[in-house]
């Protein structure tokens, strides 16, 4: 791995929790990720689908600065991979595995996040470069699925996306987990709507507990 790129790869795992926002509107976004971090969840994901999502981005990175670490979450192209690192985003993940998405983001110096299912999918990506491979969707799975993979294949850096949530945080780090990748039961789209920003702020830091908990870390 590339130096540069293994360092931004650390910084997605060193909490343990990238936010995965995906929204309805962009209105109150940036507010979403000042409370995110003032939770203590400094790396957060802007998905494709969200409205503008593009513009988000950039104000992100251009309000918040190093202080949190931007990046774009359900990239299928190329196209759009190099559309999202313009704007500013600094990490790359897809749902999916596609190799044109990952060589943009490694073109940039960026870590590439590509998604799989099985096994074999799981395999395929890590060969294809992935720096982070992400099970998805992890609900139907759990963390059981990621103990039983690990198992052969020990050097895989995985993180579940879909079905994160406070009780399963901890089991899905305890079973091998690197990161976590966690949609809407610490962003709720009623809290968004609502602008109840205070309740994302909590959620935020009470996953970064569960993981250090579950990391056998100080939650002091």
């Amino acid at each position: 791995m590339i130096p540069g790129i293994q360092e931004k790869t650390d910084r997605l795992c060193e909490r343990g929790i990238v936010a995965v926002v995906r929204a309805d509107t962009s209105g109150q976004l940036l507010e979403v990720a000042r409370a995110l971090l003032a939770g203590g969840v400094d790396c957060i994901e802007i998905t494709m689908t969200t409205p503008n999502a593009l513009e988000v981005i950039a104000r992100c990175r251009a309000e918040l600065d190093q202080a949190a670490m931007v990046g774009v979450g359900s990239v299928l192209e190329r196209e759009v991979a190099l559309a999202a690192i313009a704007a500013g985003a600094e990490f790359v993940v897809s749902p999916v595995l596609e190799a044109s998405v990952i060589a943009a983001a490694h073109q940039a110096g960026l870590p590439a996040v590509a998604g799989a299912f099985t096994p074999n999918e799981i395999l395929a990506a890590a060969r294809a470069g992935a720096d982070l491979v992400k099970v998805f969707p992890a609900t139907r799975l759990g963390p059981g699925y990621f103990k039983d993979v690990l198992a052969p294949m020990p050097f895989l850096k995985l993180t579940p996306t879909g079905g994160v949530d406070l009780t399963n945080a901890g089991a899905f780090i305890k079973a091998g987990a690197v990161t976590l990748g966690v949609g809407s039961a610490l962003v709720p789209r009623k809290a968004v709507w609502d602008g109840d920003f205070a309740q994302i702020q909590r959620l935020a830091a009470e996953f970064v507990a569960a993981v250090k908990q579950a990391r056998g870390q100080n939650t002091a």
